[in-house]
């Protein structure tokens, strides 16, 4: 009977823990993250069998068991070590998944564009090289003149 009544008590704290965590997720949903290599990809929502295990847990506690994990096979020697070609296909394969996110990849290219309009004098070198390279096509630097002249109507 004492036994029944532990079980009882435990199983009533794990479900109390378990709402817990679910209000804790929703309100750190809410709030402003930043964005980790695990949310670029295409996700589909866990929903798991069961409220126990794992796959229950929040990710950042996953991931810190995985860690832990990780790092005690590279103290035991058993963790696997990639080679470059591993590594490189590896990295082929993320970068086709997040590449697929059409609208990260347009975030990615606007910031890139917004940081590197900023620095004037790299901007000025893109198109000094960009004149010096159109400027040395003879026949396309005629075309461009008769162009002008008919514009003005000097021809």
């Amino acid at each position: 009977m004492i036994e029944k009544d532990q079980h009882e008590t435990a199983r009533t704290g794990e479900a109390e823990e378990m709402k817990q965590a679910e209000a804790s997720q929703a309100r750190s949903a809410d709030e402003e993250a930043p964005v980790s290599s695990s949310d670029l990809a295409p996700t589909t929502e866990r929903k798991p069998a069961s409220q126990r295990g794992f796959a229950a847990m929040e990710r950042d506690k996953q991931r810190a068991i995985a860690s832990k994990g990780g790092k005690a096979a590279h103290e035991k020697g058993t963790a696997h070590e990639f080679t470059p070609d591993e590594a490189r296909q590896a990295g082929k394969k993320g970068g086709e998944v997040v590449s697929q996110n059409r609208k990260h990849m347009a975030e990615i290219g606007r910031k890139g564009g917004e940081r590197v309009s900023q620095d004037r004098e790299h901007m000025a070198q893109i198109g000094r090289k960009g004149g010096e390279a159109v400027s040395s096509d003879r026949a396309h630097m005629a075309q461009i003149g008769r162009k002008g002249g008919e514009a003005r109507g000097t021809h």
